[in-house]
């Protein structure tokens, strides 16, 4: 028989907890390794035990779930999160999915979808809106609803812009969703010289991947939304 899936629960309401369990342990191919109530300690237990997928609350007591998030996705790159919130909107689905989360679900959840997505993001995967999405999809996906709803709240401090405008230009293919070959192509430049200005753009906006840095510039309107789109 293959090796169950290892899931660790993450809410403080003990009677939410027990339901995730016993929803969970009816299927043969899931087992709940462990359930926590508070984020410091989901850290550090999660750090011990490695579980193969962390059903966490985003409300938790002494520390944000988002911040949880990050700490365990950073540290276990192959423990995927999954969301749970009683607040579902896109703008919160973004934030968590920009902080590692490989699904986000409001608590109401039908029980057979989250066992679907538990089994997808086991296996590396990413789920959206019930759509199964791979790494760059999801890159795709949240530079593409980030400037959706950019002009919602974006402040415009274009004067502040640190980059370069060989820097901006790239920025430009990046939030395209153009790889570092396509951008040395477009701009004759090679690629080394296309990497060497993606980790200056990273380092001076201090965001840790070219999809983040995407996003940071449509929200504060450096890049618009018809920017993103590709030439016709």
């Amino acid at each position: 028989m293959a090796d169950k899936i290892r899931v660790m629960i993450v809410d403080d309401h003990p009677l939410f907890r027990e339901g995730l369990r016993r929803v969970l342990e009816e299927e043969e191919d899931l087992v709940v390794e462990a359930e926590v109530a508070d984020g410091e300690q989901a850290i550090v237990l999660a750090r011990d035990i490695r579980p193969d997928v962390v059903l966490l609350d985003i409300n938790l007591p002494s520390m944000d779930g988002l911040q949880v998030t990050r700490e365990i996705t950073a540290s276990l790159p192959e423990t995927a999160v999954i969301n749970l919130t009683a607040y579902h909107d896109e703008e919160q689905i973004i934030r968590a999915i920009n902080a590692g989360a490989s699904a986000y679900y409001p608590k109401e959840v039908m029980p057979d979808k989250l066992i679907f997505a538990v089994r997808q993001v086991s296996t590396g995967q990413h789920v959206i809106d019930d759509r199964v999405l791979s790494r760059s999809e999801v890159n795709s996906w949240l530079i593409e609803h980030s400037a959706r709803i950019a002009p919602l709240g974006v402040a415009d401090d274009t004067r502040l812009v640190p980059l370069s405008p060989r820097e901006m230009e790239i920025l430009q293919h990046v939030a395209r969703g153009s790889s570092n070959k396509e951008i040395a192509h477009e701009l004759q430049i090679s690629q080394q010289t296309v990497k060497n200005h993606i980790s200056s753009i990273l380092r001076k906006l201090n965001v840790k991947d070219r999809t983040e840095a995407a996003i940071y510039a449509i929200r504060h309107g450096w890049i618009r939304l018809e920017d993103t789109k590709p030439d016709e």
